[in-house]
């Protein structure tokens, strides 16, 4: 294996680490010491637990990365920096839910160790991870705008805008992959379909993971998404998102893909 000595000045992740070091939220400035218990609706402790279940799995994906990305030393240095944000965000969740007297199961959480197996192409892992970040980003916004309990609400809306940040990082190192590896072009197409599909959130975490007998009696991440169409979502809300994926992949691939039928006829023509 050649491991490509990283050019400094070149590096994305620099960049990254500097905006991180100057402009990132802190658990201490969230008021969990004021959370209003009475504002806890039975609601946002099953979403919130459903998130703590989806964050947890940052230490089984940078495990993943680490591993299928060791010749790419930018990537890898973006991938611990991502993944301590993602902590972050899972130990917050943590945080608030303790502030309301709720109980994390953390043999569930131990049970989302395993690292991922690499994907069918490395782009395809990262275009994995672009819907990841895309999908939680605009779930996390439209549940800070409809929950009533403040620290929840800033909790929300600060991930949100995290997410968004790391789907544009997956899609910078995504497009310089191409770049590089256009042959794999059709995996992230083949990516892109299997997850917007059907008329249904699919979450990499949720496919991956939801099998765990550990998981039997708690929260899921997909229990989460269930329950956010079911209460919180408005009416063509997945219908944006899928747009707003589709529209992502369509950027980094040049290609039309505003439906499943152009996703297919993509896939198509990629594969020649």
């Amino acid at each position: 294996m050649t491991i490509h000595a990283p050019d400094m000045d070149r590096m994305h992740s620099l960049g990254v680490f500097r905006h991180y070091d100057k402009s990132h939220w802190r658990l201490a400035e969230l008021p969990l010491g004021d959370v209003d218990r009475s504002l806890a609706k039975p609601e946002y402790i099953t979403l919130v637990k459903s998130a703590v279940m989806g964050e947890s799995n940052v230490i089984a994906a940078v495990h993943g990365f680490l591993n299928e990305f060791a010749d790419d030393y930018d990537f890898s240095a973006f991938a611990v920096i991502w993944g301590y944000q993602e902590v972050q965000h899972h130990f917050a969740f943590t945080s608030w839910l303790q502030a309301v007297g709720e109980h994390v199961d953390n043999r569930a959480v131990a049970a989302m160790r395993a690292p991922y197996d690499p994907g069918s192409t490395p782009s395809a892992t990262l275009a994995t991870n672009i819907i990841s970040e895309l999908t939680v980003n605009h779930v996390y916004r439209a549940v800070s705008a409809w929950v009533e309990e403040p620290a929840l609400k800033d909790l929300l809306l600060r991930a949100s805008r995290d997410e968004a940040g790391h789907a544009k990082e997956f899609r910078h190192f995504a497009a310089k992959r191409l770049e590089q590896h256009p042959q794999e072009t059709a995996s992230v197409l083949e990516t892109l379909y299997f997850y917007t599909a059907d008329d249904r959130i699919k979450h990499p975490v949720g496919v991956f993971k939801s099998g765990l007998a550990e998981l039997g009696d708690t929260e899921t991440i997909d229990t989460g998404f269930e329950l956010f169409l079911d209460t919180v979502a408005d009416q063509g809300e997945l219908d944006a998102l899928q747009g707003k994926i589709r529209r992502t992949f369509s950027s980094l691939t040049g290609y039309d893909l505003s439906s499943n039928r152009a996703v297919r006829r993509a896939i198509a023509t990629a594969l020649g």
